[in-house]
């Protein structure tokens, strides 16, 4: 596997771990959303593992508080001080221990710097690249749920790491397969990596009838149960796209050899291919608490209680080439990847307002490529030193993409 420009990058082939023995101490940020939720599935039941230490929410503070009670963190933060506020009275009344409680973004990056072994990142989108950060500076293990983190900084996290002795492994399925899938290998010795993709609840339509996609639809996923704004980017494959940049500073891989499979089972999470043409691959139902548990325990593999593969009854497993001229949000994404810089940032940044306003009904279904494409084609190149830089390109392309959006005229 050929490594172009990331040539003498010190990034290793696989995340390192650093495990010592006994119960290891968990921050989980985004813990009221769908992997925040499976994350605590995973602590509950290996509870002589883990102890929480910092929670964080966005809006859902009556959740939080349910949490609070439960695992008695040290620390939790929320989107805005008036939830903070209900958050503390709820507490109060409730007679619980006080933890020390964070507002906004400053929260947040707060959580993450509180001491702990593992930090899993689970906040959806750009905003989690400041906390991912600051967990990293201080040299923490980061469970990485939240691709945006790598896919708009990549260069610049994977620095931070290698300078402060943090870690990154993966908690999407389909990187986490390919973590488990590289485990004892030798970079000379890999052609390609393979990721997976369901194809979304569009795969067999035709290109005319996307321009009438609704809002209902395009959140009916086939086979996972994921928040609104991650089904939305895997109906239009903008989610296998964020996750081919992902996988390039993760496992230091040039993008041509990083390909896509559509696979409509969800079985086969990801592939890798050795030069001497064996594959590995790695099966397991679509259940999201697996890769969260090898995250959070490997290489330990201990038993659990949750559905297991039965290759008897799963019927044929089937793969197909993406179509990236009816979901050419794919393309973009192998473009930004390639052009590297601020490119990548941008793209992320016009899609997340652009996914908002097809929520919102502001946007068609097929407008979502047509802005990011805009954007991305009036953004500055140029390459990004520090973390300021990347905020600053990120406001830019979402004030550029929301124009782009109120012009309209993208459904055509």
């Amino acid at each position: 596997m050929t490594r172009g420009r990331d040539r003498g990058r010190e990034a290793p082939f696989v995340p390192l771990w650093k495990w010592g023995t006994g119960m290891r101490t968990v921050t989980v940020l985004g813990a009221t959303g769908v992997i925040g939720t499976h994350t605590l599935e995973v602590v509950d039941r290996f509870p002589d593992a883990f102890t929480v230490v910092a929670l964080t929410a966005g809006r859902n503070v009556e959740r939080l508080a349910e949490l609070v009670r439960r695992y008695r963190p040290r620390f939790v933060a929320v989107a805005e001080a008036e939830g903070a506020r209900w958050l503390r009275e709820r507490l109060r009344q409730d007679g619980l221990p006080m933890p020390e409680i964070g507002v906004g973004r400053e929260g947040l990056v707060a959580a993450a710097e509180v001491p702990s072994d593992v930090v899993v990142s689970a906040v959806v989108g750009a905003a989690g690249l400041p906390a991912a950060w600051a967990a990293l500076a201080r040299g923490a293990v980061l469970a990485l749920a939240n691709k945006e983190t790598l896919v708009t900084a990549g260069d610049l996290v994977m620095a931070v790491a290698r300078r402060h002795g943090g870690s990154i492994v993966p908690v999407d399925s389909e990187h986490s397969a390919l973590f488990q899938c590289l485990m004892g290998s030798r970079r000379e010795d890999v052609r390609r990596l393979l990721l997976t993709a369901s194809g979304g609840p569009f795969r067999t339509w035709p290109k005319e009838r996307l321009a009438q996609v609704t809002v209902e639809e395009a959140l009916r996923h086939p086979n996972w149960a994921m928040g609104r704004k991650i089904t939305v980017d895997s109906a239009t494959l903008m989610n296998k796209g964020l996750e081919v940049i992902e996988a390039h500073h993760l496992f230091a891989a040039e993008y041509d050899d990083i390909e896509v499979l559509v696979h409509p089972q969800s079985v086969v999470h990801s592939l890798v291919e050795y030069r001497d043409g064996s594959m590995l691959a790695q099966l397991a139902p679509p259940d999201m608490r697996l890769p969260i548990q090898y995250a959070l325990m490997h290489p330990a593999r201990p038993e659990n209680d949750w559905p297991r593969l039965d290759l008897t009854t799963s019927g044929a497993l089937t793969f197909e080439p993406p179509d990236l001229e009816r979901f050419p949000c794919l393309r973009l994404a192998y473009d930004a990847g390639r052009a590297g810089g601020y490119a990548p940032c941008v793209l992320n940044a016009a899609n997340e307002v652009a996914v908002e306003a097809f929520l919102e009904g502001r946007l068609p279904f097929n407008g979502i490529a047509r802005v990011v494409e805009s954007v991305l084609e009036r953004h500055i190149t140029g390459t990004p030193r520090e973390l300021n830089d990347i905020v600053e390109m990120d406001a830019w392309a979402r004030g550029e993409a929301r124009s782009a959006v109120r012009k309209g005229g993208w459904g055509a």
